[in-house]
């Protein structure tokens, strides 16, 4: 009896590995018994169905950790199909790829399972199902705000086809005046007055360059492409609107860390929406804030061999978060009496505006993270004070350059008391 138990005991660790193709899952299963490793294959297709097959085979072999590569978007059925029946990890390509002129589908789920067993196996951060949501809204909203940029650099192409510079009076192309003056000219006004009428605001001190600007003609198919773009821009703004109000009615349960993350300098309601979008309500996967800035790639890198740097250039990491981020900074250091503009103020003559930004940056996510993981609201007390030794510091630094022109200031104090 009891050797039958033996025979049928379930292994202590059962792993298997996923190469994910687009119509086919290349399936190694890995178990460790008495010493001795073993791998079971199969391939599988990638249909709900074979999904489901491959579920019940996976448990009929008592597999309890599965781990696959994250090829383009092909592993997100897959994922979503199994994520309730075995812990799950995704890896990507480049970490696990196989040298030059060995690579085998199999041989690759099998390097998979290796390194899961190994505990090497560098992975992916995968949301759960709410937030994912949350960010397929958050991200197709700024692919469409980048899609409006780019029809605005076609429109300017084709104003530059008929000889109109409006491009180079207005700060911006879709604003009130410009979109008036763009439309107009679409239905085929080519009377320059009446399109300096309709300038607005600050426009208005600048009529004369704006006659000069407008002293062009739009021939007939520059007409009709103006106009096709112009559609174009109209309902990818009603798009953005779309998804602004979704993404609030999904947010609605944390309206309150939403509140809380505007009340920091250089974060709009439209950035408060994306940084729960992409990191959670309570950064609850990143243990501290060095951890959460290393994932964003916006902390300092390292590339050092035999004890020697050779760059500290920032780590590729979550590209969308890098650019709310960088928006955010760049807000927050235009912030009049904020610690953040008196950070970059302090930074810039040594690392010039670029740098001190990215470090301005990295400051500010690491407050995002306070803010998230222990629910606290940001107090700006304004800019920091100088240190005692950041003033001495300074007054060295003062002493060594007036030393180079043959002035001890240790003495011109004295002479002037």
């Amino acid at each position: 009896m009891e050797a039958a138990m033996e025979a049928t005991a379930v292994p202590c660790r059962v792993l298997a590995g996923i190469d994910v193709h687009k119509k086919m899952l290349a399936v190694v299963v890995r178990r460790d018994q008495n010493g001795e490793t073993s791998y079971q294959k199969r391939a599988f297709g990638t249909t709900r169905s074979e999904i489901e097959h491959l579920t019940a085979w996976l448990q009929h072999n008592f597999v309890t950790e599965v781990v696959m590569e994250s090829t383009a978007q092909y592993w997100r059925p897959v994922w979503y199909g199994m994520e309730a029946h075995f812990t799950l990890h995704l890896s990507h390509p480049l970490q696990t790829r196989a040298p030059r002129g060995r690579k085998r589908d199999f041989r690759d789920a099998q390097r998979l399972a290796d390194r899961l067993s190994a505990g090497d196996l560098e992975e992916s951060f995968i949301p759960g199902a709410e937030q994912r949501a949350w960010r397929w809204l958050a991200r197709t909203r700024v692919d469409l705000q980048r899609k409006i940029t780019r029809v605005r650099n076609q429109v300017e192409g084709v104003l530059e086809e008929g000889g109109i510079k409006l491009a180079a009076v207005v700060t911006d192309l879709f604003g009130i005046s410009g979109w008036c003056m763009l439309e107009r000219m679409a239905a085929g006004e080519t009377d320059t007055e009446a399109l300096v009428e309709l300038a607005q605001g600050k426009l208005l001190k600048k009529k004369a360059q704006l006659r000069e600007a407008l002293k062009g003609s739009l021939p007939s198919h520059c007409r009709l492409l103006l106009r096709q773009h112009m559609e174009q821009v109209t309902l990818l703004r009603r798009q953005v609107v779309e998804l602004t109000a979704e993404l609030g009615r999904a947010l609605k349960q944390h309206a309150g860390i939403v509140e809380r993350l505007c009340k920091l300098p250089g974060v709009d309601h439209c950035a408060a929406q994306a940084l729960p979008a992409e990191i959670g309500p309570r950064a609850a996967a990143f243990a501290t804030p060095e951890q959460f800035a290393s994932w964003i790639g916006v902390c300092p890198g390292s590339q050092e061999s035999a004890g020697v740097s050779y760059s500290t250039r920032s780590a590729k990491g979550n590209r969308y978060l890098r650019r709310v981020l960088c928006q955010i900074a760049w807000a927050a250091v235009h912030s009049k009496g904020t610690f953040f503009k008196q950070l970059f103020n302090r930074l810039k003559p040594k690392i010039e505006a670029k740098g001190a930004v990215w470090a301005v940056a990295h400051r500010i996510a690491k407050v995002i993270w306070l803010m998230l993981a222990h629910e606290v609201d940001y107090i700006e007390k304004g800019p920091a004070p100088p240190n005692q030794r950041t003033l001495m510091r300074k007054l060295r630094r003062l002493a060594r350059d007036f030393a180079l022109l043959g002035i001890d200031i240790n003495k011109a104090a004295l002479a002037s008391v």
